[in-house]
């Protein structure tokens, strides 16, 4: 089983290969499933082809990862909670 922060540079990894122009990337979450199969990590990001990263705005990205071989199963959209 690979550790957490293996997952974590795999997905770091994984997002930068796919998403051209990453900047300031950060971690948000991590989880490990239930049954220990799969990471869950949460990455936030902004680009520089984005016009909307200017002001702040940042994508969020979770990326599900088999804890048994490392592979990449999922990449989705993570929308981040609302603050009050």
């Amino acid at each position: 089983m690979i550790g957490v922060k293996e997952a974590v540079k795999i997905a770091s990894e994984f997002l930068s290969g796919i998403f051209e122009e990453i900047y300031d990337l950060r971690l948000e979450e991590v989880e490990l499933s239930d049954k220990e199969d799969f990471w869950y990590i949460t990455l936030s990001f902004k680009l520089r082809t984005d016009p909307a990263a200017l002001t702040g705005a940042r994508q969020y990205k979770k990326v599900k990862i088999n804890a048994d071989t490392g592979q990449v199963q999922s990449v989705k959209i993570r929308v981040p909670a609302q603050e009050n």
